[in-house]
């Protein structure tokens, strides 16, 4: 007799415990990261906070890793992302709609009015799918060469391509290579420099490390009979992101773009994370005097509504007689709902005077975590640069990584057992550097100094805490 199967009825009321359960049974775990057991589950966000399911704030001071500039539920985009839907929420990626024309432009306009080049921009879904086009871009313009440039601690995403150039040999290590491989140079990280040396020193001497590849044909990279060097482009981040938020010296980046050009290697930025006033800037790479050839970018740009990514790269390496119709095609790239997202979003950077705010921010964020170090000896670096900011955990000794101390500060802030005004609460991290020992902070650029004063203070509290506990 055949038996039919019944239909699931799906209940919205489900409790924590049953919904985890039907996580480890139905859902992967290759897409996400469990920092807590359990994992933690949200219910409702807006501005600097989440919310459980029983209604506990969480005080977020990474923001979705930066994707989430503008401040959860912001009304404005809200609004925009709403209307669209009600107006053209739909149409596919090879006819043309008026939000991804104006973005482009905008996008565009402003680069060349900062770089003084004449560019296009090309759109994408996620910041790896973005990566993946701008090395094609790059492979393209270049007669296809596949090897590149990266830096040690530098994070380009998951796909084949940018798990090439991603230093961690933990996201390629059971796939393989498919095509680029990376020369993986050390990245100007200032709270670890050789002793003896000051910041500007240690930017310097880095550069000039770099510049010895080019000295003779022994070192491998560079043919001087024909002047051609067999790396295609350097992929910098400014800041690092997942390298733990490292702001390097100021000079580096303009001794390094110097060598780069007289050697005929592009610069591609990668500006996913420290993108759309991040660091107090539009682009990060703004900071240090120099010209991208490309400039790749996501996350903030929709506030995390809408997936959207895209590229700048100057009119040589993207016009359509060198990139032409389908070089390459996604089928949600430019979609009307993220670019109308998109569109508003930098209308709000252009009307807002965020440069001043985000740096007047940073600057007292800053102050406080100094401030937090000297009643704390295990932190033992804060930096910073807009509202990117980094505290580096450590023994007592205030240098040996202290991935342990950060670990239980973790479950601590997700498990809310922080206190204010005798109110329950959690606080929402992220971590980050070469040892898992970093706290990176990316707080909404809407943060209150009242929040800043109060993430603070929750801080102090789960230091104390996560002492003690260890």
């Amino acid at each position: 007799m055949n038996s039919v199967l019944q239909p699931t009825i799906f209940s919205s009321e489900q409790t924590d415990e049953a919904l985890l359960a039907d996580e480890a049974q139905y859902c992967s775990f290759g897409d996400t990261v469990h920092y807590t057991d359990p994992p933690k589950l949200f219910d409702s966000c807006e501005g600097s906070y989440m919310f459980d399911t029983a209604g506990t704030p969480y005080l977020d001071l990474q923001m979705w890793y930066s994707a989430v500039n503008f401040g959860y539920a912001n009304p404005r985009l809200n609004d925009a992302l709403k209307q669209q839907i009600d107006r053209l929420p739909q149409v596919a990626s090879q006819y043309l709609h008026r939000e991804k024309i104006e973005l482009a432009k905008t996008i565009a306009v402003d680069a060349e009015q900062k770089f003084g080049l004449p560019g296009r921009v090309h759109f994408n879904v996620g910041g790896a799918q973005a990566i993946e086009d701008s090395l094609k871009i790059v492979r393209n313009y270049t007669g296809g060469k596949s090897l590149m440039f990266a830096f040690e601690g530098g994070y380009h995403g998951r796909t084949l391509g940018a798990s090439a150039i991603t230093s961690s040999y933990r996201y390629r290590r059971r796939y393989g290579h498919f095509g680029e491989r990376a020369k993986f140079m050390p990245y100007p990280y200032p709270f670890r420099r050789p002793k003896g040396m000051d910041k500007e020193e240690y930017g310097e001497y880095l550069v000039a490390d770099f510049a010895r590849l080019f000295e003779t044909e022994y070192h491998g990279v560079w043919d001087p009979k024909v002047g051609e060097c067999e790396y295609a482009a350097f992929y910098v981040e400014p800041l690092q992101g997942t390298g733990g938020y490292i702001v390097p010296p100021m000079n580096y980046f303009k001794g390094l773009k110097k060598v780069l050009d007289q050697h005929g290697v592009l610069m591609v930025s990668d500006e996913i994370q420290m993108g759309f006033y991040r660091t107090g800037k539009l682009w990060s790479i703004e900071h240090f005097g120099v010209t991208p050839d490309i400039i790749v970018f996501g996350k903030a740009l929709t506030n995390g509504l809408n997936p959207l990514s895209g590229l700048w790269a100057r009119e040589e390496l993207i016009n359509p007689e060198v990139f032409p119709p389908g070089s390459t095609h996604s089928t949600f790239n430019a979609n009307p709902l993220g670019t109308a997202v998109a569109l508003e979003a930098m209308h709000m950077m252009q009307e807002t005077d965020y440069e001043s705010m985000v740096m007047a921010k940073g600057a007292y964020f800053l102050e406080g975590l100094q401030d937090l170090q000297k009643r704390h000896k295990e932190i033992g670096d804060v930096d910073g640069l807009g509202l990117a900011l980094r505290a580096e955990i450590c023994t007592e000794d205030g240098f040996t990584p202290n991935k342990a101390l950060v670990d239980r500060m973790v479950d601590i802030g997700l498990g809310a057992e922080l206190e204010h005004n005798g109110r329950k609460m959690g606080l929402v991290l992220d971590i980050g550097g070469y040892y898992k020992n970093v706290i990176t902070f990316a707080p909404s650029l809407h943060i209150s100094t009242e929040e800043i004063d109060l993430g603070i203070a929750l801080l102090d509290q789960m230091l104390i805490k996560a002492k003690r506990a260890g």
